[in-house]
């Protein structure tokens, strides 16, 4: 019954989006602009004992694509609460926890094949990453979007109005990119900086994907990365899902 009601769910979104080529390119864009423009500048500068600036900033990149449009996921449900889609899913019998599946999944899904189009620019400007590496990074991507559109969902079921909404995500998005050294490893940060960086989660997952693209698999990163990712996606889903439930969505 679940996996039914999430395949129909998943499936009514997907059909949005992919009617929708805008929503699918636009997302990458902030991404690729600077692959593009910033990633030129560090091609010399010794950023990691290990390999190459590029396979430093990409991960970062791919991470962000994740950060920020998971982030803003949760706009597209205050637009159906205002249309009257949320209070006419409320006398469905559909799982709530499908009606959350459903759309972060589609997140999940579309955000991967914008990794793969940015992995796919990167090479082409000088990235060099082993396979396995690469589809480790897409695995966080999904990981960090199931974990962030759920929050996203959860927060956009509990306010009323985008204006509400967007400075909410504003004010913890940015925080969470400049301590989690996606553009450069926090380990060039001065110290202070450095120690606050570890209470931010992201950071861990960024460490792990750059172990990744390095083809270091088997380290305290990628331990750490994998754990946190998975132990907030969890967390994030089940805060969801209760969210859902007791909104009547």
């Amino acid at each position: 019954m679940l996996l039914h009601d999430t395949a129909l769910v998943f499936g009514r979104y997907l059909r949005q989006t992919l009617r929708s080529r805008f929503q699918m390119l636009f997302g990458v864009l902030m991404p690729l602009l600077y692959l593009l423009f910033f990633g030129p500048l560090l091609t010399d500068l010794p950023l990691s004992p290990q390999g190459s600036s590029w396979q430093v900033l990409v991960p970062g990149l791919l991470l962000q694509l994740g950060l920020f449009g998971a982030s803003f996921a949760g706009f597209a449900v205050i637009i159906e609460k205002g249309q009257g889609v949320v209070e006419r899913m409320r006398v469905t019998p559909v799982s709530r926890l499908a009606l959350l599946l459903g759309r972060v999944l589609r997140d999940a899904a579309l955000f991967v094949s914008q990794a793969v189009l940015l992995v796919l620019a990167a090479v082409v400007m000088g990235l060099r990453a082993p396979l396995a590496g690469v589809l480790i990074g897409f695995v966080f991507v999904a990981l960090l979007t199931v974990s962030l559109a759920s929050l996203s969902y959860a927060l956009a079921m509990k306010v009323a109005t985008p204006q509400e909404f967007g400075p909410t995500i504003n004010a913890l998005s940015m925080p969470s990119m400049l301590l989690s050294g996606l553009m450069l490893p926090m380990s060039l940060a001065p110290g202070w900086l450095d120690v606050l960086s570890h209470f931010m989660p992201f950071r861990y997952l960024v460490d792990a994907v750059r172990d990744a693209y390095v083809g270091e698999y088997a380290t305290v990163s990628m331990l750490y990365g994998a754990l946190v990712a998975l132990g907030l996606a969890a967390l994030a889903v089940t805060v969801g899902t209760r969210v859902f439930r007791t909104a009547g969505a």
